[in-house]
């Protein structure tokens, strides 16, 4: 019989009590439809030299029998050849069953595949900020996903980097080429590769410890040009919190507290290993409460983890900034610390307000959080970038008056 949508009740019919049970095609010798635990799958068999060759083209849910003889195009585009064209290859000597397993041995070894495999293997060896620091790092790379392992050169790996000292930083970049030479390193005992392409590369010039602080006019054009998605958010809460971004950007739901306004911040999600609880302000819950609930622990980002446009969005953003000095997204937790005491928030305060710890012995007698004047300090700052923004926009609004914490 021809094979059509009505010849899999007749293929399911025969195939009772059978644990494989194969239709085959009258019109195009080698199209069959194969029944196998209740399940039906277009196959095509053809003969390369003595060899006898299967392909499975697709279930009869994902494709209809009209799809299986002739082709269809994938939701990516892309054209797969059907039964008609498969025996037309293979009487051409063209085996589609070895096409299909080089493509998947090729696809087995991109930097992305790559990538993933390393990132199980360090997962358990790793402490967890050094795990997310080496996952952070190889995502900032996205342009070499898709390459082949083996194919990519030292010229790949420097350019790179050198995109990445431009949108991050220098000390970011060559965090990431550190973090790239660890995995080639891994990939040539996986016999993934037989080079490592970041040797020989240049490490990007470091003039010392960063020291750019935004001005108000600055850090308002960043909340105005902030976008109505997951990274524009965690700007804002960067803002309003002065936060690391891996603490925002890697935020669970199980951190927030809407009700007692806090985050708390886990010991091992904090540079210093120590808990932090980050008092909300007003906005800061109306951006938390604007946030899209997932059925997801991590508040921002999409699949395993928490958010990983970095680099795609701070250049989107750039564009419409137009900013003469460059800035980073640290820079910002620079400026609400500069805020801070500009304000008149004492430099204790202020410094717990950024989990930065005291000196060993002022820490040692003083175990006080300073819970209450943390909140206060970053009300009152969250209540003079409101004003810069304000003011950016046109209103006429005076700045408050330094306070005391």
């Amino acid at each position: 019989m021809k094979l059509s949508e009505a010849a899999i009740a007749i293929a399911k019919r025969n195939a009772v009590g059978k644990s494989e049970h194969i239709e085959w095609d009258d019109k195009l010798g080698g199209f069959g439809l194969r029944v196998r635990n209740g399940r039906c799958t277009w196959i095509v068999q053809y003969k390369i030299g003595t060899q006898n060759r299967r392909v499975t083209l697709g279930t009869t849910e994902m494709l209809t029998a009209e799809q299986a003889r002739n082709g269809w195009t994938t939701a990516n585009g892309e054209r797969r050849a059907g039964a008609a064209k498969i025996m037309v290859d293979a009487r051409d000597g063209l085996d589609a069953a070895a096409a299909r397993a080089d493509r998947r041995k090729e696809a087995s070894h991109t930097m992305g595949i790559a990538i993933f495999k390393y990132l199980e293997a360090k997962q358990n060896k790793l402490r967890p900020r050094s795990y997310q620091s080496t996952k952070r790092d190889l995502g900032y790379c996205s342009n070499l996903h898709r390459l082949q392992l083996s194919s990519i050169t030292r010229a790949d790996i420097a350019s790179e980097i050198s995109a990445l000292a431009k949108r991050s930083g220098p000390a970011a970049a060559n965090h990431a080429r550190g973090t790239l030479s660890a995995l080639f390193r891994w990939a040539i005992g996986e016999g993934l590769c037989d080079e490592n392409p970041v040797v020989g590369t240049n490490t990007q010039a470091q003039n010392g410890p960063r020291e750019r602080s935004l001005s108000d006019a600055e850090a308002a054009a960043i909340w105005l040009a902030a976008p109505e998605n997951d990274y524009g958010r965690i700007l804002k809460l960067l803002m309003l919190t002065g936060c690391r971004r891996s603490e925002i950007g890697s935020l669970e739901w199980s951190e927030i507290d809407l009700e007692a306004r806090t985050i708390t911040l886990p010991k091992h999600r904090t540079k210093n290993g120590q808990e932090h609880v980050v008092p909300l302000c007003d906005s800061a819950v109306a951006v938390i409460e604007s946030i899209p609930r997932r059925d997801r622990d991590h508040v921002f980002g999409i699949g395993v983890g928490g958010f990983g446009g970095w680099a795609k969005w701070k250049s989107r953003i750039d564009e419409t900034l137009q900013f003469k000095t460059p800035w980073t997204v640290h820079d910002v937790r620079r400026t609400v610390r500069t805020g801070l005491g500009t304000l008149g928030v004492a430099p204790h305060i202020a410094e717990a307000v950024l989990n930065h710890l005291p000196a060993k012995l002022v820490r040692t007698y003083d175990r006080n959080r300073y819970e209450p004047e943390k909140r206060a300090a970053l009300d009152a700052w969250a209540t003079h970038l409101a004003v810069a923004v304000a003011q950016a926009t046109g209103a006429n609004v005076t700045t408050l008056r330094p306070v005391t914490a």
